[in-house]
């Protein structure tokens, strides 16, 4: 987007993509932002998928350009949410990380993806293991009141550089818990794991990269579980984040005995192919 007032940016058209208004935007640091646009009343998404959304060419006659995100907002939200990087050069965010309330961007008219539910199996524990930005599908996951009706414990594993790089820490450390509707699941079943890689963490964050974590045990020892890995019989894990962490962990699973799965074919752990290059 452009520096212009609202009122003076053009509107935007589109007869192949939904064109929605962003109603809020909240910068966490200088990489990190969330934002919240319209949501059309014949939009429908299972909790954890990902939609294409972007913005107009920089020319006129250009292509749009258009990324995959997750949906941070849970199924039954009003509002579609999602958490995105700034990257200074890069062909959208650098023109996305600019937007406020009231401007336009394109949203593609069908959801799609593997991190849901329905692509697991039954099981008691669900890991939703996340670095960076890929918090953004357990967001939507661990706000879904299905995540609790079908797991008796649901382990939210966030992994950043740095401590400032925590967003949302509030929402699973206390908004969660005091929510009307569905408190009292999250106070029972919900843990939220934090940990940091490049600096030493404050009380109540982790320190550690997730495939040193699992590897060396510390992980199941820091939650209280038995044992010292995943137990293909009872845990189910989904992965979202960078891509040498995916392909790390997924190996990792595949040599305690789990196995992945699909929206055809539920198994195991689940992670995202569209992200995965």
């Amino acid at each position: 987007m452009t520096d212009l007032p609202v009122a003076a940016r053009p509107s935007i058209q589109s007869a192949t993509h939904n064109v929605e208004t962003v109603l809020w935007v909240k910068h966490w640091t200088d990489r990190l932002f969330s934002f919240a646009i319209t949501r059309p009343p014949s939009f429908r998404f299972r909790s954890g998928e990902f939609v294409m959304i972007g913005l107009p060419g920089e020319t006129e006659g250009s292509k749009p350009i258009l990324r995959a995100y997750s949906v941070a907002s849970p199924h039954f939200a009003d509002e579609l949410e999602f958490f995105s990087i700034k990257v200074e050069d890069g062909p959208l965010t650098s023109r996305l990380q600019k937007i406020v309330a009231g401007d336009q961007i394109l949203m593609a008219r069908k959801p799609t993806g593997t991190l849901v539910l329905d692509a697991l199996k039954p099981g008691r524990r669900l890991f939703l293991i996340g670095t960076g930005t890929g918090l953004a599908p357990w967001l939507s996951v661990a706000r879904d009141p299905d995540a609790y009706d079908r797991f008796e414990r649901v382990i939210v594993v966030h992994s950043v550089r740095e401590v400032k790089d925590l967003a949302y820490r509030e929402l699973f450390e206390r908004d969660l818990y005091d929510d009307e509707f569905m408190g009292e699941e999250a106070k029972a079943k919900l843990t939220y794991y934090p940990t940091v890689t490049r600096e030493a963490p404050p009380p109540g964050v982790h320190a550690g990269r997730i495939t040193d974590l699992i590897q060396s045990g510390a992980l199941f020892r820091d939650l209280g579980l038995a044992g010292d890995r995943f137990d293909p019989a009872e845990d189910r894990i989904m992965l979202c984040g960078s891509m040498a962490m995916i392909k790390d962990v997924a190996a990792l699973l595949e040599g305690q005995g789990l196995v992945e799965g699909s929206n055809h074919e539920p198994g195991d752990f689940v992670l995202e192919r569209a992200f995965v290059g």
